[in-house]
């Protein structure tokens, strides 16, 4: 998969749902392979955390027995984050603020992940 293809599925997120802080897609490892995040942002921290976050939350789910892990949620005082399995080889991370439409947000992202995973096939 190019990776101007992945920079045009993350641009079309993010305009797909414009109150979105940022929006970032990272290997498991916790490399990122692309973004689109604000300058203030550190793309290789938000990539580390995200692939933490998500590798916890395998090992809850499989711990739980509760399948496969899709999606991990954390809201917070001043923001949300949401993490996306994206085909089992990548994370999308997308960061949104207090009271952003969730709905909308899990529609579109799901969708994203969906269709990036599938590339990465």
């Amino acid at each position: 998969m190019s990776s101007d293809q992945i920079q045009k599925d993350l641009e079309n997120l993010r305009a797909a749902v414009p109150e979105l802080k940022g929006v970032l897609l990272a290997s498991t490892e916790g490399k990122p392979i692309a973004h689109c995040l604000g300058q203030d942002d550190d793309p290789e921290r938000i990539a580390v955390l995200a692939a933490a976050a998500s590798s916890l939350g395998r090992r809850v789910s499989d711990s739980l027995s509760v399948g496969a892990l899709n999606e991990i949620s954390l809201s917070g005082a001043e923001g949300q984050v949401f993490l996306y399995n994206a085909g089992g080889k990548a994370i999308l991370a997308v960061i949104g603020p207090t009271g952003a439409n969730t709905g909308l947000i899990h529609l579109e992202a799901r969708w994203a992940a969906r269709e990036i995973g599938e590339r990465f096939a």
